[in-house]
């Protein structure tokens, strides 16, 4: 974080000092809400969570290196107190940002954001010193908390943004603006709170309308491809980069083929020239994730051939999002179990047909949270398209709507009894123990809660051994 004295932080925040001997001390170390993170320097936030109270861990944090604390209350040792912890996080990120001076970057969107974060992270990253996001804390207080991670020499400031309702976005960008803002796609996540597509991109067009205007250096950068997202260019006074495979695409991709390992190839085009690029992740998909990241390296004086070459090379930074681990046996898994939504289940499935291509597959799949009324037709819809793409096998996980997945798949008329339904993770373990054979490869996916990674990790760890 940039130095900043407790009389500094006291202020922004509106706090009060309490057992603070000086107030001239400083941090310098990280911003932390996890009292085993500390390092000698930091500032300690206590959050009162549900289960854990972070006010209980404060003199620990103390012994262990942080300055202070920002809590909501006297903890017994140094202290700044403020009527609501969130909101002096927020704006202590606002005050660090609008020192810091570095391009913040933010993006949002339905379905990729964390992969084209990755994307972006690691395109800028050659450019200058660049802070991201990581895995996806991208709510209220990991967006500023990523932020306070900034050095003072820090160029790129590359921010995901998640929103679970109208307003969600808006207030991120206050804490951080942006100068560009790339909007990926509208999709189905999150329509159960939501209410329908059009909320969603109500919500996510909140990140343009909060750009500067073309004169002050305001990019949005949307997805051609996506009619909602299209539309928001009338919502922004910012200077409008499209990217996609539409020919009014500004950043596109021509030539889309997969190689027969499943790796997206295409050849990109730029205002400036076109390049070849041949992706190390796995799925058609990213080809747009790849298309948004060029595009926002581009306005940041990327050459193309710079770009082409920086995406062929990148790879995965959080875990869990289409990792794929080849086996001893021959047996490649596909850990895609961090979150799942109808767009990202689609589009793994057919990652998966494309990498399995004369082997056995396995689509492990549950629960996508969060559809509401959707829940059952996208369920439905999944299993059916599990039969159409002729994945051998699928294996539904859980309670009801891996009952629908399996449902849509047999309606479909599947193929007997290669669509099987079990009622939890181990069960799933336990029939790949009997089942899975060398050569084979197993995509398994769900949203969070589901809790399948525990089957990708056995299968990696090899309790799985097959047969």
């Amino acid at each position: 974080m940039i130095p900043l004295t407790l009389a500094e932080i006291t202020d922004v925040v509106s706090g009060r000092a309490h057992d603070i001997p000086d107030l001239g001390a400083t941090v310098t170390g990280p911003v932390v809400k996890d009292s085993r993170e500390v390092r000698p320097g930091a500032l300690f936030v206590a959050f009162a969570g549900a289960r854990v109270d972070g006010h209980d861990f404060a003199e620990r944090a103390v012994a262990d290196g942080a300055v202070a604390v920002l809590a909501s209350r006297p903890v017994g040792v140094p202290a700044i107190v403020v009527d609501d912890v969130e909101a002096a996080l927020g704006a202590l990120a606002r005050h660090v940002v609008a020192r810091l001076g570095a391009t913040v970057v933010a993006l949002t969107g339905s379905a990729g954001k964390t992969s084209t974060k990755d994307l972006i992270a690691q395109l800028l990253q050659r450019l200058g010193p660049t802070v991201w996001t990581p895995g996806s804390l991208n709510n209220e207080i990991g967006l500023p908390l990523t932020a306070l991670s900034a050095e003072p020499g820090t160029r790129h400031l590359v921010l995901e943004m998640g929103a679970r309702g109208i307003g969600h976005i808006r207030y991120l960008t206050e804490l951080t603006p942006p100068r560009i803002g790339a909007v990926l796609n509208v999709g189905s996540a999150h329509i159960g709170e939501f209410g329908g597509r059009e909320q969603i991109a109500q919500a996510k067009g909140e990140l343009v309308e909060a750009l500067p205007p073309a004169a002050e250096g305001g990019v949005a950068v949307l997805n051609a491809d996506d009619p909602l997202v299209r539309a928001m260019r009338a919502r922004t006074d910012a200077r409008i980069v499209f990217f996609g495979e539409a020919a009014e695409a500004d950043i596109r991709a021509e030539n889309v083929r997969l190689t027969p390992k499943g790796q997206p190839a295409f050849t990109l085009h730029t205002p400036t020239g076109c390049s070849d690029v041949t992706m190390r992740l796995y799925g058609e998909h990213h080809v747009s994730n790849a298309l948004a990241a060029a595009a926002v390296a581009h306005e940041l004086g990327m050459s193309v051939d710079g770009i082409a070459l920086a995406l062929s090379e990148a790879g995965t930074l959080s875990r869990w999002r289409m990792e794929v681990i080849e086996r001893s046996d021959g047996v490649t898994v596909v850990n895609d179990a961090y979150n799942a939504n109808p767009e990202s289940v689609r589009a793994a499935l057919r990652a998966l047909v494309a990498m399995g291509k004369g082997r056995r597959t396995w689509a492990v799949l549950g629960e996508m949270a969060e559809l509401g009324e959707e829940s059952l037709a996208e369920h439905d819809a999944v299993g059916r398209m599990a039969v159409r793409l002729n994945v051998s096998k699928l294996v539904a996980v859980g309670g009801r709507e891996a009952r629908w997945l399996d449902m849509g798949a047999k309606n479909e008329g599947s193929w007997g009894e290669e669509s099987v339904h079990v009622s939890d993770a181990q069960a799933a373990i336990d029939l790949l123990r009997d089942e899975l054979r060398p050569g084979d490869v197993v995509l398994v996916k769900a949203s969070r809660a589901a809790g399948l990674e525990k089957v990708a990790l056995a299968l990696v760890e090899g309790e799985v051994a097959g047969r």
